[in-house]
C-alpha cells in the first residue's frame, strides 16, 4: 500500500466509495479483500499494476459507517494486511502555522490532551513537511501514521503534529454525528497560498510559476466536474510583488515560499484519497506577499483542489467538496497597516460572506475577536483554538451536512440608508444584534467631494436596534462613497467585537 496507509485508519463511508492504492510489479494483478471482525469476507476487488509508476488503484464499494475491518492486498505469494479499519468521514486539514499549532500549545492544553483517550474513533494522520519542484505520486515521509489519539501523539511539540484546530474540529464532528472521523493534517508554518497552489492556479491568476520546467498538458477543469477555474477568477491587476523563495524576517513568513512546491510534495500525493471535506487555516503569509491577488488565488485554489480530488478519486470525492476556512485573527494591536483587513476581505472573494457565487459550498470561522496579545508563540498565534473549531463545526454541519436550520455565521448588513438632512446612516443587518462594545470605533465612512480619492472617517454609533445600527456622519459633509466595519489589523478585544448575534457569533468585517 501507499506509505500512508496503515492500521487504525478511517476510509470514507457511503455514499462514496473509498479509494485504496499501492505499488506492485508492473502488469501483475492485485487482489484486495475486506474482512469483518469475525474474518468473514465482506468484499473482494482486483486491480492491475500499471506503469510508469507501477501503481494499482481500486475503488471499494460504498460502506456503512463502522468497523473494525481488515484489508488485505495480495500479489502472488506476497500480501499485506491492514487492521482496525473503520469507515466514516475523512477530513483534510491544511494551511500554515495556526493550523500546525499542536494541542500542546492551545488554551487548556492539559485538559484537552487528557481528554484524547475518550475519542478512539477519531483517527489522526500527519504528513511530514516536504517540498518538491515536481508533482510527486507518494508522500516522501510521514510524521504520524494513522493512529488512535493519545496525549502523546496530539502534542509532540510546537508547530509539529498533531494540529489542534484539526483535532478539535474532528472531535466535535464525532460528537455531533456519531460517525468515525479520519483527520489528515498537511500543514507547514509560514507558507503562502502560492506554495499550496498547482501551476493551473498560478497561471489562472496571472502569477509567475517560476518552476523552471516544461508546462504539462492543459486540463479542462469542467471535465467530469461542475465548475471551472475561470468561474473562480476575478480581474487581477498587474503583478506588483515578485514571489520570493527567501526567508522573511517576519516570524510568520518562514516556510518555503516557492510556487507549487507544497502542492507538489504534500497535496498531489493524496489526490486518490476520497474526502468528505477540507479545513484550511492560512493567509498570514499573504499579508506580505501578493495580498491583493488573494481574491483570485484562494477561490481558484478551492476550485482546483476540488477538481483534482474529484478526478484523482475516480469521481468518489464530490465535485463541490465542502471547504471550510478560518478568517485571519489578529497580529499587532494599534497597527495602521490594513493588509490583514484586506486579506480577510479577499478570503471571501471580496463579497464579505460565504458561501457565495464565487465560493459555493464553503464556510468560514470568523476569528478577529480571538486575539491573544500575550501568546507565548507570538500574538499572531492565538491559543484559543476551541472557538475556532466550534465556529468551523457550525459551518460544517450547515454546509457539508445540510443542517438548514442551523445558524452558522454572524450578522451581515443587507442595506444602508442615508438620511442626508439628519446626517445619519442607518445600516440594516440580517440577524438580531447583540452590541457588546458600545465605545468601539468600528465603523468608518468614505467621504469625498468627487468620485475619488476618498478619505475614511470614523462614523460613531448613535443607536443600535434589534437589527439596525445608526451612525453619525458629522465628519462627512460631502459625498458618502463607502462604508466599512472592523477594518483593522486588531479590530476587537477578546470575545468583544462590537456586533454579535444571539448565538455569540461575531459579525464579519465588510467593505
Amino acid at each position: 500500500f501507499a506509505s500512508y496507509y496503515g492500521d487504525h485508519m478511517v476510509l470514507q463511508q457511503k455514499p462514496s466509495g473509498a479509494v485504496v492504492w499501492g505499488h506492485g510489479e508492473l502488469g501483475a494483478m492485485v487482489t484486495l479483500t475486506l474482512s469483518g471482525a469475525s474474518g468473514l469476507v465482506v468484499m473482494e476487488k482486483t486491480a492491475q499494476v500499471k506503469g510508469p509508476s507501477g501503481t494499482w488503484t481500486a475503488v471499494l464499494d460504498p460502506m456503512d459507517r463502522g468497523g473494525p475491518y481488515a484489508l488485505t492486498a495480495e500479489q502472488g505469494l506476497e500480501n499485506v494486511t491492514l487492521r482496525d479499519i473503520y469507515f466514516g468521514d475523512v477530513w483534510l486539514c491544511s494551511g500554515q502555522s495556526n493550523m500546525a499549532m499542536t494541542v500542546l500549545q492551545v488554551a487548556n492544553a492539559s485538559q484537552e490532551l487528557a481528554a484524547a483517550a475518550r475519542y478512539p474513533y477519531v483517527r489522526v494522520f500527519a504528513a511530514a513537511p516536504a517540498r518538491s519542484s515536481v508533482e510527486l505520486e507518494d508522500l516522501e515521509q510521514i510524521d504520524l501514521p494513522w493512529s488512535i489519539p493519545t496525549a502523546e501523539n496530539l502534542g509532540h511539540g510546537n508547530f509539529t503534529y498533531f494540529s489542534a484546530v484539526c483535532w478539535l474540529l474532528g472531535r466535535s464532528l464525532f460528537e455531533a454525528l456519531g460517525t468515525p472521523i479520519g483527520l489528515v493534517e498537511v500543514a507547514w508554518g509560514g507558507t503562502p497560498i502560492e506554495a499550496w497552489s498547482s501551476r493551473r492556479v498560478l497561471k489562472a491568476c496571472g502569477l509567475p510559476e517560476d518552476m523552471g520546467r516544461k508546462e504539462g498538458p492543459q486540463i479542462s477543469l469542467c471535465r467530469g466536474a461542475c465548475f471551472t477555474l475561470k468561474a473562480a477568477m476575478c480581474f487581477v491587476p498587474p503583478l506588483n510583488q515578485a514571489l520570493s523563495s527567501s526567508t522573511s524576517p517576519h516570524q510568520h513568513l518562514s516556510g518555503p515560499q516557492t510556487p507549487s512546491v507544497l502542492w507538489n510534495a504534500m497535496i498531489h500525493p493524496l489526490l486518490n484519497m476520497t474526502l468528505r471535506g477540507v479545513a484550511w487555516y492560512q493567509g498570514e503569509a499573504n499579508t506580505l506577499l501578493n495580498t491583493d491577488q488573494y481574491n483570485c488565488t484562494f477561490p481558484a485554489l478551492i476550485a482546483d483542489w476540488r477538481w483534482a480530488f474529484h478526478t484523482g478519486s475516480a469521481g468518489q470525492t464530490e465535485p463541490r467538496l465542502p471547504f471550510g476556512f478560518v478568517q485571519l485573527s489578529t497580529y499587532r494591536r494599534g497597527s495602521t497597516d490594513d493588509s490583514f483587513a484586506r486579506l480577510r476581505w479577499h478570503q471571501t472573494a471580496d463579497l464579505g460572506l460565504v458561501p457565495n457565487a464565487r465560493m459555493p459550498s464553503t464556510f468560514m470561522a470568523v476569528a478577529m475577536d480571538l486575539g491573544d496579545e500575550h501568546s507565548p508563540y507570538g500574538s499572531i498565534h492565538p491559543r484559543d483554538k476551541q472557538n475556532v473549531a466550534h465556529r468551523l463545526l457550525l459551518g460544517a454541519m450547515a454546509v457539508a451536512y445540510g443542517d438548514k436550520g442551523l445558524v452558522f455565521q454572524g450578522p451581515f448588513p443587507t442595506q444602508a440608508v442615508l438620511e442626508v438632512t439628519r446626517g445619519l446612516l442607518n445600516v440594516t443587518y440580517s440577524q438580531e444584534l447583540i452590541w457588546r462594545q458600545r465605545d468601539a470605533q468600528a465603523f468608518e465612512v468614505c467621504c469625498s467631494s468627487q468620485a475619488s480619492p476618498c478619505q475614511w472617517l470614523l462614523a460613531p454609533v448613535v443607536a443600535v436596534g434589534s437589527r439596525t445600527v445608526t451612525l453619525a456622519l458629522s465628519g462627512c459633509r460631502t459625498l458618502v462613497l463607502g462604508l466599512r466595519y472592523a477594518w483593522a489589523e486588531w479590530p476587537c478585544e477578546y470575545l468583544a467585537c462590537p456586533l454579535y448575534n444571539s448565538q455569540g457569533l461575531p459579525a464579519p468585517p465588510f467593505l
